[in-house]
């Protein structure tokens, strides 16, 4: 764990209300492991008090790059950084995803900004490893394929690709895969991880997901941040004991 003033280099906004923020640190991105995050001091002042927890979206050298969409103060002031400002930045932090292991399919699921880790996963994952990209939204404008391969998509309203939600459409396509050389990884909203998790240990399969919560510290002190645990004496940590974990190892 690092914390470091870090140069922004640009901040984009990629499509509606959706925003990629490029940092340079060379110490953090040489860390960094798909799946982690890092917690960000979004100005000098005391308001917002709390930093923002953000998923590593891709590493670029000794360039960092955060996704974002637009939903209160923290992340506004970040829409606005200009090239050059400082950043105070804590990280790479948490536990990230285990993508060592014996499959030929890495099938990702994604729910609206729960796409935010997976370029990094996919830039490490083994040449020889299908991906393929469930991704879902409540509709188009919702949807977000950046850096993403071989995207497949669900609206809730039908706008495009399939009706229905992310997870219903991975029900209705993962029987074209082989079960045994199948792992699932999977970001977004507690009720579609809740959903995820109940249909991949049904069905016996190797899922990781990457939970989300309020945080302060970032880092495991205050303990803010808990999920229970199954068959684990304590509850645990999103951001020390995660933010990834086993689909069978969480209630959520």
């Amino acid at each position: 764990m690092i914390e470091k003033n870090c140069k922004v280099v640009e901040v984009n906004e990629i499509q509606t209300g959706i925003f990629i923020l490029k940092v340079k640190s060379s110490q953090i991105a040489a860390d960094v492991k798909p799946g982690q995050f890092c917690n960000i001091k979004v100005n000098d002042s005391l308001t917002p008090f709390l930093r923002r927890p953000f998923s590593v979206c891709d590493v670029d050298e000794d360039i960092i790059s955060f996704q974002f969409n637009l939903v209160g103060e923290g992340t506004r002031l970040l829409s606005q950084k200009k090239k050059g400002d400082l950043l105070n930045i804590i990280g790479p932090l948490g536990v990230g995803f285990n993508y060592s292991g014996n499959f030929e399919n890495a099938i990702i699921v994604a729910g609206g900004i729960g796409a935010a880790p997976f370029p990094l996963l996919i830039k490490n994952l083994s040449k020889d490893i299908n991906v393929i990209s469930f991704i879902g939204g409540r509709s188009k404008k919702d949807l977000i394929k950046y850096k993403l391969k071989n995207v497949i998509v669900s609206t809730d309203d039908g706008s495009e690709g399939f009706n229905g939600n992310v997870i219903q459409l991975l029900e209705s396509e993962i029987h074209k895969y082989d079960k045994l050389n199948i792992k699932i990884f999977a970001c977004g909203p507690n009720a579609m991880l809740r959903a995820l998790s109940k249909f991949t240990i049904e069905n016996k399969f190797d899922c990781e997901i990457s939970t989300e919560s309020v945080m302060a510290c970032g880092f495991g002190i205050c303990q803010g941040c808990n999920i229970e645990g199954i068959n684990s004496e304590r509850f645990l940590l999103v951001c020390k004991d995660g933010p990834v974990f086993k689909a069978e190892d969480v209630k959520l």
